[in-house]
């Protein structure tokens, strides 16, 4: 009796991350360790060593959400806090088969112990950079407004973020809470981030219906979609997104830990890929909902069946929906024919060790500004 072929592994198909949090994104063992060291006490459900229970489909669920995730977000509270942060996500990337990603971040929650708003995003931009160059992972910023703050304050986020899109910084986000407040009191940032040649890509359709999706993409020109998995309740909303190939990134753990959706096979994502929709699998915040972004691909495939061509598929829409360069495009859609041929990990491995060495002697002969320029080539 022949055997079926054994699957291939997920955390080597070469993906983009385009759906990741700046705090949300730090291992257990670092929250605990900066907390040590800061003298931060943690409430149990951060220092249990388990992803807490949360559910936040009403607002006190989501003021709870809102408190652990402000908790740990205290613990970040000097240069090297950052630095740390950034290059073990960057290594967890690189161990999930991410070879680009995009982490979203407000730099007005870090800059009061940053030194101000400007320190703050040159900080991080610095340590993504420096992350970038050591793990060979691809990495640039999403600058992201708070709805629960004024639209004054994103209007000047967003013309801070423009004026960093050469040193990193390539997309304009709103994330908290979409149920508080109207999309189009944000319209003026959008416009300015728009112009400046950022990516708009708010969150919606996650704790709010279809309706918050088509307000984003009304009010705010968007380009991507923070989650809008609720788009499944409208067939025309997803024939509209499949038509201008607006990407959603997806976040299935997500959804079930905080309530959205029930069970992990309640998430609609078969609805959304068979109606076309380009989809990036994210992890949100791996801190919180205890998995990052190899274990999406993974849920996808065990509990809704998807083959290991459509999961390179997906993988292929992760990249297309990226602000990645052409040619890096190309080399990571290579890679995952690679993949799903049975030829990735070997050839993926040497050409990631020859980039790693070239950054190197580029950094040697060149300092900061020559391995920025290859960044840019590859990133």
């Amino acid at each position: 009796m022949d055997r079926l072929p054994a699957p291939r592994d997920v955390a080597a198909l070469p993906k983009a991350h385009l759906h990741l949090h700046f705090t949300g994104s730090m291992r257990p063992a670092t929250l605990l360790e900066l907390a040590d060291k800061h003298g931060v006490r943690l409430p149990e459900a951060l220092s249990s060593g388990e992803p807490p229970r949360l559910r936040a489909t009403d607002e006190r669920g989501w003021f709870r959400f809102q408190r652990l995730y402000d908790t740990a977000r205290s613990v970040l509270r000097d240069e090297s806090d950052i630095r740390r942060l950034v290059r073990e996500t960057a290594e967890d990337e690189r161990r999930d088969g991410s070879r680009w990603l995009e982490i979203q971040v407000d730099p007005t929650s870090y800059a009061p112990r940053l030194g101000g708003l400007i320190p703050a995003l040159e900080l991080i931009l610095d340590a993504v950079r420096e992350a970038s160059e050591a793990t060979g992972v691809g990495m640039r910023v999403v600058v992201a407004a708070n709805r629960m703050k004024s639209p004054m304050d994103a209007r000047t986020l967003a013309r801070l973020a423009v004026r960093y899109t050469d040193r990193g910084v390539v997309g304009f986000g709103l994330s908290n809470d979409e149920r508080r407040g109207f999309a189009r009191d944000f319209d003026r940032a959008f416009e300015i981030a728009r112009n400046g040649g950022l990516l708009a890509a708010p969150h919606g359709g996650e704790l709010a219906g279809p309706e918050s999706v088509r307000d984003c993409l009304d009010d705010l020109g968007a380009g991507r979609i923070g989650h809008g998995v609720r788009s499944a309740e409208d067939a025309r909303l997803l024939e509209r997104l499949a038509a201008r190939g607006v990407t959603c990134e997806v976040c299935p753990s997500s959804n079930v830990s905080l309530g959205v959706y029930e069970r992990a096979e309640d998430v609609p994502l078969r609805a959304l890929f068979d109606a076309g929709v380009p989809m990036a699998l994210g992890a949100d915040d791996p801190l919180l909902f205890g998995s990052r972004l190899a274990a999406q691909y993974d849920l996808v495939r065990t509990v809704h069946g998807f083959t290991d061509a459509e999961l390179a598929e997906l993988a292929r829409q992760s990249v297309r929906g990226s602000t990645a360069p052409e040619s890096v495009r190309k080399e990571l859609l290579a890679d995952i024919d690679g993949w799903l041929d049975g030829a990735a990990g070997p050839a993926g491995l040497e050409r990631d060790a020859d980039h790693h060495g070239l950054v190197h002697q580029l950094h040697a002969e060149g300092g900061a500004h020559a391995v920025a320029d290859l960044a840019g080539q590859r990133q």
